[in-house]
């Protein structure tokens, strides 16, 4: 079984060969690319009623698709030989590591060339897909913190699924070539890229570090879009709908601390949302675990909790860095209740206005439920 957002994004990559997940960080993005990766090496076990299954002691998947009735939900459904490849893209990122380029020989024989050339990771996911009965998944995370326009090159006009090689890997009328140096034959030749490469790809928009991705690029993109989910955090925890209680002064066990934590982050979220966009926003992940936090205790959830909202903590200083009277507003210290631990404080410095934000350096299991209980603005 694959999450609801697993099979949407193979259905989009069905459709259109290229989608773009993006969606504040903690929304879980890494984890549907692991997902999806594990589901379209698989094909949910499924293959052509005409195909056995073979073993491979050595591969990833011992034992790839079993024989069975072709599932249109699962990109290339028919071909066996299926495999994915992976790439994140970064500052340093360069058009040779991505499609092909010249680089230097590490320990070159005696006479040997100096340089060589590389077979990206574009490269080498479409050639597998050329190969009989072959298809790739090639998954590009954070593609908005390298320079992807630079690093895609003339590919950019190959990628769209109307753009490429028939399935049988003939030319059709729409098909577009680029060129690219061969690694093969060292020549520069035209390049067109398979009907069965698909190319799955994450960002967080608020995380733009080179340059933010132009609209020609983007409208290649098939977008899945991720959100904070109060639903998923809630199940997480094991917490029913909110209802219209209010939070006691103490908790008087696990449901009081996670309920209090739930709805912190909400409204910390909606401050984010205000201040600074939705995209800003933390997802629920960031307070998500592996540990089953009905099954420890009060004061093991709270020590958890501490570590958690740590990082929201993190991120909203962030997020509002250099705007302290921002970072009070989504802490509620605002005009916040008198229990609040943060307070915004006014001085001068050199004749001038100055703000500063008072609280304590850490949260603590003795002071974090009393903090939730006044970031969540009741």
């Amino acid at each position: 079984m694959v999450s609801e957002v697993c099979e949407q994004a193979l259905k989009l990559l069905c459709r259109s060969r290229n989608v773009l997940i993006s969606g504040p960080p903690g929304t879980g993005k890494s984890r549907l690319l692991a997902e999806v990766a594990f589901a379209f090496e698989t094909a949910f076990g499924i293959s052509p009623a005409s195909e056995y299954p073979q073993l491979n002691p050595v591969d990833g998947i011992p034992i790839p698709p079993t024989a069975g009735n072709a599932n249109n939900d699962i990109p290339a459904p028919t071909k066996m030989n299926r495999k994915v490849f992976r790439t994140v893209f970064h500052q340093n990122s360069k058009y040779r590591d991505f499609v092909s380029g010249i680089t230097p020989t590490i320990n070159k024989s005696v006479g040997g060339a100096d340089f060589s050339i590389v077979k990206g990771t574009l490269y080498r996911a479409s050639e597998h897909a050329k190969l009989p009965n072959g298809a790739a998944l090639l998954i590009i995370d954070e593609i908005n913190r390298g320079p992807a326009v630079q690093v895609f090159g003339g590919a950019i006009v190959a990628v769209e699924s109307d753009k490429r090689l028939s399935a049988d890997g003939t030319k059709r009328a729409e098909t577009q070539f680029f060129e690219i140096l061969d690694p093969c034959s060292g020549e520069i030749v035209e390049y067109a890229l398979p009907h069965d490469l698909y190319i799955l790809a994450a960002m967080n928009q608020a995380d733009a570090s080179v340059e933010p991705l132009d609209v020609a690029f983007l409208r290649r993109w098939e977008p899945l879009r991720l959100e904070p989910d109060e639903k998923t955090l809630r199940a997480f925890y094991g917490l029913a709908t909110k209802g219209n209680d209010v939070l006691p002064i103490l908790p008087t066990g696990v449901v009081d601390a996670l309920e209090a934590s739930v709805r912190a982050w909400v409204a910390v979220n909606e401050q984010i949302a205000l201040g600074r966009g939705p995209e800003f926003q933390i997802g629920h992940g960031v307070l998500m675990s592996d540990v089953n936090p009905q099954a420890i205790s009060l004061q093991e959830v709270l020590g958890a909790l501490c570590v958690g909202w740590a990082k929201v903590r993190a991120h909203v200083e962030e997020v509002f860095f250099g705007d302290t009277r921002g970072i009070a507003a989504t802490l509620n210290a605002l005009d916040g209740p008198s229990f609040n631990p943060f307070k915004l404080t006014e001085t001068t410095f050199a004749d001038d206005l100055r703000l500063r934000l008072e609280g304590p350096p850490n949260f603590t299991e003795n002071d974090i439920y009393s903090t939730l209980r006044a970031f969540a603005r009741e």
